[in-house]
Formats: C-alpha cells, sequence, structure tokens
C-alpha cells in the first residue's frame, strides 16, 4: 500500500510517502523554537518533494493519512483543509491520525510506556500515553503538573517526547519520566508513524473529519 500522509499539528510541517515495500520518505519543516510555522506555504510543496523522492505519482497512491490532532489550531484546520481538498481531487480514501499517537508510536522502543507530549501554550500540554499501542493515558489538555500526576500513578516505565515534554522537563522529571536530549529527533511528529498508522486505518467520511482540538480556540467571537 501507497500511504501519503501529512500532519501540522506542532509547528513542524511534515510529509511523506510510504511506498510498497514499507520504506517512508519524509519531507519536512522544522521552524526556529518559538515559531509557530509556516504550515500554510510549506505543506504542498513537501508533499510533492515526498512524492518525487520516492518516485511516486498520485495515480499510484492508495490513501492518504492526515494528522487530527490535538495541536495548534490554525495548524490543523490548514493540513485537515488540505488532505481533504487532496482526497477529493484524487478520488482517495482519508485517514484520520492521532497526531499524539503518531509522536509516541515513533519514540516506542518496545519496552514501557511512552507519553507524548506537545507544547499547548497557555501554560497547558497535549499529552496521551500509549505501550505497546495499548492506550495508558487518553489525549487531552492538561496543566504540566496534572499529567506528571497521571505518569506517577502508571505502573510501567515511561519516556516523555515532544515539545511539551522539553519544556515542562522539570516537572516530568520529577514524576519519573525519562526524556530525551533536547535535540532528539525523537521529540518530532514524523512521517514513518504517520504513514504506517494511516495504513491500518479505518478510512473517514471525508467531509466529516474534523480536528481533535481539545480545547476551545484561544480567540473567540465578542459575545453580543
Amino acid at each position: 500500500m501507497i500511504v501519503v500522509a501529512l500532519d501540522t499539528a506542532s509547528p513542524s510541517t511534515v510529509a511523506g510517502v510510504m511506498l510498497g515495500d514499507g520504506t517512508v520518505v519524509e519531507q519536512r519543516d522544522d521552524p526556529p523554537e518559538g515559531s509557530r510555522g509556516e504550515h500554510a506555504s510549506r505543506l504542498l510543496v513537501l508533499v510533492e518533494r515526498a512524492l518525487a523522492a520516492g518516485g511516486v505519482e498520485w495515480g499510484g497512491v492508495d490513501r492518504i493519512a492526515v494528522g487530527v490532532g490535538p495541536g495548534g489550531f490554525t495548524g490543523l484546520r490548514i493540513g485537515i483543509a488540505t488532505a481533504r481538498a487532496l482526497a477529493q481531487a484524487r478520488g482517495l480514501p482519508l485517514v484520520g491520525v492521532g497526531s499524539l499517537e503518531a509522536l509516541a508510536l515513533g519514540a516506542d522502543a518496545g519496552a514501557g510506556a511512552v507519553a507524548a507530549v506537545l507544547d499547548a501554550r497557555r501554560g497547558e500540554v497535549f499529552g496521551g500515553v500509549w505501550a505497546g499501542g495499548r492506550q495508558l493515558v487518553a489525549p487531552a489538555a492538561l496543566a504540566p503538573e496534572e499529567l506528571a500526576a497521571r505518569l506517577s500513578a502508571l505502573e510501567e516505565p515511561v519516556r516523555a517526547v515532544g515539545d511539551g515534554a522539553v519544556r515542562f522537563r522539570q516537572e516530568l522529571e520529577r514524576a519519573g519520566a525519562a526524556i530525551p536530549d533536547d535535540g532528539s529527533r525523537l521529540h518530532r511528529i514524523s512521517a514513518a508513524p504517520l504513514c504506517r498508522l494511516g495504513a491500518l486505518g479505518e478510512p473517514a467520511d471525508r467531509d466529516r473529519l474534523l480536528p481533535d482540538y481539545r480545547r476551545e480556540p484561544d480567540a473567540k467571537p465578542r459575545q453580543r
């Protein structure tokens, strides 16, 4: 199965293609720390570069997978709208993939649990925990201290990854979590787990696939 996958839940813009032999070709843009990313200008360019690098034409693609979050509001809207438009234009099935689950899968070493933690701003994180494909803590928007308490309650050792784990390293390490060095690639959502989850997932109704925000947006319409 050939899968095109993309994710814009974090400041990074990620695109990849899984070839028929399981090889994944990735193209990505990782902006400077503190940036919200340039998803709108980068995403389609990276998708086309990934296809070209893999030697794949759109006619050979079997399905599209897109990270649905939780993550940044603007980024998720751009990613999902783009994936829906591509699926409609190319007549392809569309699969929604949990961005935190993909982050956790990319750091799964086969022993213990992985906490996927993205910086949600406002002093919160988007966090969830998986072990061997089992969900131990459902994705949620949490204060770092609340996530740390949930990690402390788990019976197995935990590795925490993601930009939220880097930002709130002190709180999570006090809860016993092991966190890779700040520059580790394990802190980034990558194309390979996105493609793997997309290949296994059930296609969604394209027009009903929505972002998984997990909390209210930063900006709300003024009440009258």
